[in-house]
């Protein structure tokens, strides 16, 4: 199969697997569905990458899509046809800044992971590249501004989309800091916040990357070796926090693709936090507690699957501000993925450092659900009573339980359950203010919950105690 020749209109920051199974796919079925006819130009964010593979492959490369898609196993390989080339700025600056040049260049993509958008005060403006993503993207602006002579209609739409809450915030803050760091002026600075436009956005897709396990059958179905051959689960979504505007230029939301252009990332972000990342942190002491080991198993026992449900249709749903369909849609979407039968996700994974996850991910819901139930969350509660639990070590069967968090944490827990009295795990836990930035025996009725519920699963064991609540 022959490339096919679209305008080179996306320059993209990142060649990994999460680009190339993410946006760059994205791209490639807005460009089938729509009138978008781009092409994406990958730069390499970092010296040692992967452009070279990618130019002896001209650009083209397989994605394997696996999943639940409404009920239904899904498990498609499809040759992505949407990257023109790959420049690494690192031997070839004069063709990085060239891309300036291009008039119809519009866009700017990147994922250069949650350190790469950052301010480095030793990156020189003359350096060939400067070191960091932020440094980069300001050669190349300061180098379109000159050549267009400041052209109001020249300037670039940018979406990051590392994994920090408004990373559009944040990068546009770099690059206003390399402004005045490199003295570059007040007209390149006009023409930055005047026709350039930075837009946070949030991103959703699990990505493996490449198949090791698979790629022998994968190979036999290309019927040719494919080294940039990536896999991603079914759903995606991109929430690009623009105006309604930007999606004329940038039309993915009308491919029949989940990418949504919203006033504000901050609920959807609540929402993936909420209702994704809150039941993994509670269901994973519970189901490993239980004899269970992966997402999937916990989803699918008849025990455990019910305490899921419950923590998340009856209590976490319960906390959003968002309509209360779309909130159920993504539940089932998160539900479809937590039993995606291609994606082993392991629970001692997800394990890794809970207390620091549920302040994030459960205890705002928590708070939320008492405030406007006047009850305490049953589900939400037990599963703080089950972090506990795991913490306090011990065996599995054969295997040793040895949790991994903040050695100040972990030593707090290990001295409060060598007291052997209940009441003071509960008390010590709640009142540990550098857990939880406050002492939690604010929250009515929690310590005795806790302690309840702790006694329960001493008194019976996990699968039988999560019985009992059910």
């Amino acid at each position: 199969m022959g490339k096919t020749d679209y305008t080179e209109k996306v320059i993209q920051f990142g060649e990994g697997n999460f680009l190339r199974g993410f946006v760059d796919w994205i791209i490639w079925n807005t460009n089938k569905k729509t009138d978008f006819n781009a092409s994406v130009v990958v730069v390499q964010p970092i010296e040692k990458g992967m452009v070279d593979v990618l130019n002896a492959q001209n650009g083209l490369y397989h994605l394997n899509l696996q999943g639940i898609d409404k009920g239904k196993s899904v498990d498609t390989v499809e040759e992505i046809d949407v990257i023109s080339r790959g420049i690494n700025p690192y031997r070839d600056f004069e063709d990085y800044l060239k891309l300036a040049e291009q008039p119809e260049m519009r866009f700017v993509i990147s994922n250069t992971t949650e350190a790469g958008i950052a301010f480095d005060p030793e990156c020189r403006f003359t350096d060939r590249p400067a070191s960091s993503y932020p440094g980069k993207l300001v050669q190349l602006l300061y180098h379109r501004f000159e050549h267009f002579k400041g052209d109001p209609g020249k300037g670039f739409i940018i979406f990051p989309c590392e994994l920090i809450f408004e990373n559009g915030r944040h990068l546009k803050e770099c690059i206003r800091q390399y402004i005045v760091h490199w003295n570059l002026g007040k007209e390149f600075s006009n023409w930055f916040e005047n026709s350039c436009n930075v837009y946070s956005t949030l991103v959703d897709r699990i990505t493996p990357g490449y198949p090791r396990d698979t790629v022998e059958e994968l190979t036999a179905r290309i019927g040719k070796e494919d080294k940039l051959l990536d896999k991603a689960e079914i759903f995606h979504l991109w929430v690009i926090e623009a105006p309604q505007e930007v999606s004329k230029e940038f039309p993915a939301d009308k491919a029949g693709l989940n990418v949504m252009f919203v006033p504000s990332e901050a609920p959807y972000h609540e929402r993936k936090v909420t209702l994704l990342n809150g039941p993994h942190t509670v269901l994973s002491p519970v189901g490993y507690l239980s004899g269970l080991n992966t997402v999937k198993e916990c989803c699918e026992d008849e025990i455990v699957g019910k305490f899921v449900h419950k923590v998340m249709y009856d209590e976490l749903m319960e906390t959003l501000n968002l309509p209360k369909d779309e909130i159920k849609a993504f539940a089932d979407d998160v539900m479809d993925r937590f039993r995606n039968p291609f994606v082993k996700h392991f629970v001692t994974s997800i394990m890794l450092n809970s207390f620091p996850k549920y302040k994030t991910r459960d205890l705002p819901g928590l708070k939320t659900y008492l405030e406007r139930k006047g009850v305490l969350p049953q589900g939400l509660v037990f599963g703080l009573a089950a972090i506990c639990t795991y913490y306090k070590g011990g065996k599995r069967g054969e295997d040793e339980i040895v949790p991994n968090d903040d050695p100040k944490i972990t030593e707090l827990l290990s001295r409060l359950w060598e007291t052997s009295d209940i009441d003071k795990v509960a008390d010590g836990v709640l009142s540990a203010d550098f857990i939880w930035d406050e002492d939690l025996h604010c929250v009515k009725g929690l310590k005795e919950l806790l302690a309840d519920d702790l006694r329960l699963i001493e008194k019976n064991g996990m699968k039988k105690a999560v019985e009992t609540i059910l």
